[in-house]
C-alpha cells in the first residue's frame, strides 16, 4: 500500500521531519519488482537505514524503505565463508551474527549505523578495515529491465567512501543483497587507532574477534552522539585526499598535522583535526551545530532543519579551504 505525505521523521538519524509525497516498504524483491511495475515513471527514492542522508526538503516522490532480510550461508570452505544478508539488515546486527559464528572480518566495523544495503554504496569503513576488503558480490535490481543483476567488487569501483552506485549507477539499481567473505580466523585488526590502548585498559592481551568489537564499540560510543539522543549522521566529512607537496606546505605552519599514506604517494588528511584547528569543534548555532567530542559530526539538537546543517556544513568547507587550501567534501548523501 502505497501511503500519502508520510513524515521522515523516524527514518532518518539527523530526525529531521521532513514529508514524502508518497511512501512505502518492500521485504524481497519480488515486492521491490511488482511495486515498480504498478508504479511506471514515478520518481523513487530508495531509503534504507537513513543513517547517511541529509534531508533537506520534502520529497516529491515515491520513498521506497529498503526492509529485506535474511542472513545465510552461501559457501563453507575450510578457512573462510561466503555470507549473504538482506539489504534491509541493519548493519550492526550483522555484524553482531558474524561474531557470534566466529566469523572474522567486520568486527573492526562494529556500531556503524545504517543497512547493509548501503555497506557497499559507501564502501564503509572504520579502524582500518573496508567493505572492499571483506567483500564477495551484491545483487542489485535493475529498475530499467526488471531484471536481478550480480556485481563483483571490481564493478562497483570501490574508492574512498565511493562506489559505482554512488556515482555512474547511482538511481539506476536498487541492491537487495551483499555478500561478504570472512575468515574462520581471527584477523586481529588492533594496530589502527586507539583499539590496542582500549584492549589494554580493558585488560586483554590476546583479543577475540569479540573483545575487539567490543573494544571498537566503546571508542565510537566514547566519541560519537547516540543518534536516538542527538540527531547525526556520524561523520559529515570524508578526510581529505591530497598530495605530498601540500602536506610539506602544511607543516611549515603546522607541524604536527596529522597526516597518513594513501594510494598512487598521497596522502590523507584528518578532516575533524582541520575543522577543530579552525575552531568549529562544539560550536553551538542554538539548535544545531558541531559536536563537542567530535569536530566531524554535524548534529540536530532537535528542531533544526536539514537546510540549516547543509548551509553550517557550507560554512565550514570554505573556512577550511580559506586557512588550510584544502576542500572538504561531503560524505553524508545531500537529498535536495
Amino acid at each position: 500500500m502505497i501511503e500519502k505525505n508520510i513524515s521522515l521523521k523516524a527514518f532518518n538519524t539527523f530526525g529531521f521531519d521532513e514529508v514524502a509525497e508518497e511512501f512505502t516498504r518492500f521485504d524481497s524483491s519480488e515486492k521491490l519488482a511488482a511495486i515498480l511495475e504498478d508504479n511506471k515513471n514515478k520518481s523513487l527514492f530508495i531509503l534504507g537505514g537513513g543513517s547517511n542522508i541529509l534531508l533537506t526538503k520534502k520529497l516529491e516522490c515515491l520513498v521506497l524503505k529498503n526492509e529485506i532480510k535474511g542472513i545465510k550461508l552461501i559457501e563453507d570452505g575450510d578457512d573462510f565463508v561466503v555470507v549473504e544478508s538482506g539489504a534491509g539488515e541493519v548493519w550492526h546486527d550483522f555484524v553482531l551474527h558474524c561474531i557470534s559464528k566466529n566469523w572474522s572480518g567486520v568486527e573492526n566495523l562494529s556500531l556503524i549505523p545504517g543497512s547493509v544495503g548501503a555497506s557497499p554504496m559507501q564502501n564503509i569503513g572504520a579502524y582500518g578495515v573496508e567493505i572492499k576488503d571483506v567483500f564477495a558480490y551484491l545483487l542489485a535490481y535493475n529498475i530499467a529491465s526488471g531484471k536481478m543483476e550480480k556485481f563483483n567488487a571490481e564493478e562497483c569501483k570501490f574508492g574512498y567512501r565511493e562506489s559505482a552506485f554512488k556515482q555512474t549507477l547511482k538511481g539506476l539499481y536498487v541492491i537487495c543483497h551483499v555478500a561478504f567473505r570472512l575468515s574462520k580466523k581471527a584477523l586481529k585488526n588492533t594496530t589502527y587507532g586507539a583499539i590496542e590502548d582500549e584492549l589494554k585498559n580493558m585488560g586483554i592481551a590476546d583479543p577475540s574477534i569479540q573483545d575487539i568489537s567490543n573494544a571498537v564499540i566503546s571508542i565510537r560510543k566514547s566519541k560519537l552522539p547516540d543518534p536516538a539522543v542527538i540527531g547525526n549522521a556520524g561523520s559529515f566529512f570524508k578526510n581529505p585526499i591530497v598530495s605530498e607537496e601540500l602536506v610539506n606546505q602544511l607543516k611549515e605552519s603546522f607541524p604536527n598535522i596529522p597526516n597518513y599514506p594513501s594510494t598512487d604517494g598521497m596522502k590523507k588528511l584528518a578532516a575533524g583535526w582541520l575543522i577543530e584547528q579552525a575552531g568549529w569543534k562544539g560550536k553551538n548555532f542554538g539548535n544545531y551545530g558541531v559536536h563537542e567530542k567530535q569536530a566531524l559530526v554535524l548534529v540536530n539538537y532537535g528542531g533544526s532543519t536539514g537546510k540549516e546543517v547543509y548551509d553550517l556544513s557550507t560554512e565550514i568547507i570554505r573556512d577550511i579551504k580559506n586557512k588550510f587550501n584544502v576542500v572538504l567534501e561531503r560524505e553524508v548523501n545531500i537529498i535536495d
